[in-house]
C-alpha cells in the first residue's frame, strides 16, 4: 500500500525531543519493512510559531512569514531524515516532483512546506494526490475531526467517519470563527475531497498509533471517505 503521513511539527518535535524523533521514525521504518511504499510530511510546529511571532513583530509581511515557517518545517525535516538514516532521501524534498522521484528511486521522501500561503496540511492532501496514494494519515494533535472546535464547545462530538463533501463543510464552519482550530484546514479538506483519497486523522502523540492505523487498521480518530 501507498501511504502518505503527515506528521505535525507538535507531533515529532514540540520541544526538539530527540527520542520523539526517533519514535517516529522507527514506526516509518516498521511501515517501511512491511513493504508499504511512504512519503512524509513534516509540519513546523511551535518552533515555526514562536519564529513568526518573532518576524511579525519586527515588521516582516506575511509572504516573509510563510517563507520563515517552511524554513522550519524543512528543518524538522531534516531531524526526521537523520534519524531514519539511509532509508530516506538525504534532504527535504523541495517540489512534489522531489518527493515523487524519490518514491521511484525506492527512498523515503520527507516534505516540508512547499510555497507560501500553503500549510503542510495541504502540502500532504497534495502529494498524496500526485503519487496516487491509497491512503493519507494525518497524526495530529488533537484525536479527530469534530462538529465544532471542541476548544470553544464543550459539547462538540467527534467523527468516527465522514464523508469528504462533510469535512469540507465542518472544516468551512469551524474555520469561521478567530481563534478556533481544525485538525486539517480547508485547502487540504478541498483536495481531500477531489481526490477521493482515504484519510484518517489521529491523535499522534504515540507514533505506534500510525502503524496500528495502517496495518491492522485500528485507531481512534477520523476516517474520512470517499464520496460515492
Amino acid at each position: 500500500m501507498k501511504v502518505v503521513v503527515s506528521i505535525g511539527g507538535s507531533v515529532l518535535a514540540p520541544d526538539l525531543d530527540a527520542d520523539r524523533v526517533a519514535a517516529y521514525a522507527d514506526a516509518i521504518q516498521s511501515l517501511d519493512a512491511q513493504g508499504h511504499t511512504l512519503g512524509t510530511v513534516v509540519g513546523g510546529g511551535p518552533t515555526a510559531r514562536d519564529y513568526i511571532g518573532s518576524a511579525r513583530d519586527l515588521g516582516a509581511n506575511e509572504i516573509e512569514l510563510d517563507q520563515l515557517g517552511i524554513a522550519v518545517t524543512r528543518l524538522n525535516g531534516r531531524l526526521l531524515i537523520a534519524a531514519l538514516d539511509d532509508r530516506a532521501a538525504p534532504t527535504p524534498a523541495e517540489s512534489y516532483d522531489e518527493g515523487r522521484e524519490a518514491i521511484r528511486r525506492g527512498d523515503i521522501p520527507v516534505l516540508g512546506g512547499i510555497v507560501a500561503a500553503q500549510t503542510t496540511d495541504a502540502v500532504a492532501a497534495a502529494f498524496a494526490e500526485y503519487v496516487g496514494a491509497d491512503l493519507l494519515v494525518y497524526a495530529t494533535s488533537v484525536p479527530g475531526v469534530y462538529d465544532a472546535d471542541p476548544n470553544e464547545d464543550d459539547d462538540a462530538t467527534q467523527f468516527d467517519e465522514l464523508g469528504a463533501d462533510e469535512l469540507v463543510d465542518v472544516i468551512a464552519d469551524i474555520e469561521m470563527d478567530a481563534g478556533s482550530s481544525a485538525p486539517v484546514d480547508l485547502l487540504a479538506a478541498k483536495i481531500i475531497q477531489r481526490s477521493g483519497i482515504r484519510t484518517i486523522v489521529l491523535d499522534g502523540t504515540d507514533p505506534e498509533r500510525v502503524v496500528r492505523a495502517v496495518e491492522d487498521g485500528e485507531f481512534e480518530g477520523s476516517e474520512i471517505l470517499p464520496e460515492a
